[in-house]
């Protein structure tokens, strides 16, 4: 820990963490470090490593980054909710997540700052779906995706295209309540079920994703077709509890 706060900056202003999530991504974790920095070169960035065997954390490290190391494979919910909490006891202004596999273009990342910046949102989702710009996936996943936009749209009541994309910018408010209640099992949309009840204010904005950089989605089709059932459920289990609320310590 002595070591990651020595290489965080002091002087940025808002400062700014970028939390990159990842899992076995030697091949293309330097790669998203060196993009991220070139577009916002005064943030830190943080890898928070979920166990890899491969030589994730390694790579990070010699990118120059903080790397959090993940005593085993947590998942990316845990993982994600590890950097959120690092960020709030760090008293960061703003957290970009920004995946470590190179699917989120980082050129994208200062307009979703400015939506924030607008106060028009405390969360920025980019979504590959609100405009056709060349993302191509699954037939099966983007029939899931589909049925829990629509669920999730009915729930919060405004129009979510992209329910279980990881790529967002927070505000610190934001950044408290993923802090305390980010979830671990299906993190993207719980969380925007979660953040909207809890009062926190959500917009997506147009992005382009990539295809990955390197290594291969964990997520196959009967994968896929299983994650919607249970993430549906567990939306609904999730409205059947109070709202949550921020416990400043």
């Amino acid at each position: 820990m002595d070591r990651i706060e020595g290489l965080m900056t002091d002087s940025a202003s808002p400062r700014t963490l970028i939390i990159i999530p990842a899992l076995n991504e030697e091949e293309s974790v330097a790669r998203v470090i060196d993009s991220v920095r070139q577009q916002i070169p005064h943030a830190d960035v943080l890898v928070v490593n979920d166990g890899s065997s491969d030589a994730t954390g390694k790579c990070a490290e010699a990118a120059g980054a903080m790397v959090l190391h993940m005593p085993y494979n947590v998942g990316i919910g845990a993982s994600v909710q590890a950097g959120f909490q690092f960020a709030d006891k760090q008293n960061y202004d703003i957290v970009v997540r920004n995946d470590g596999d190179g699917q989120h273009d980082a050129a994208e990342i200062t307009r979703m700052l400015a939506i924030l910046a607008s106060g028009e949102a405390d969360i920025v989702i980019g979504s590959r779906y609100i405009e056709n710009r060349g993302y191509v996936g699954s037939p099966m996943r983007r029939i899931g995706s589909l049925i829990l936009a629509n669920l999730i749209s009915a729930i919060v009541k405004q129009r979510i295209t992209d329910p279980t994309s990881g790529f967002i910018v927070c505000n610190r408010h934001a950044i408290q309540l993923c802090a305390q209640l980010y979830p671990h099992d299906y993190p993207e949309p719980e969380s925007i079920v979660l953040l909207h009840r809890a009062g926190i204010k959500l917009r997506e904005m147009a992005v382009t994703m990539q295809p990955r950089i390197a290594g291969q989605s964990s997520i196959t089709t009967l994968r896929s077709a299983y994650y919607m059932l249970k993430v549906i459920l567990a939306i609904l289990v999730d409205l059947l509890r109070p709202a949550a609320v921020l416990h400043n310590p």
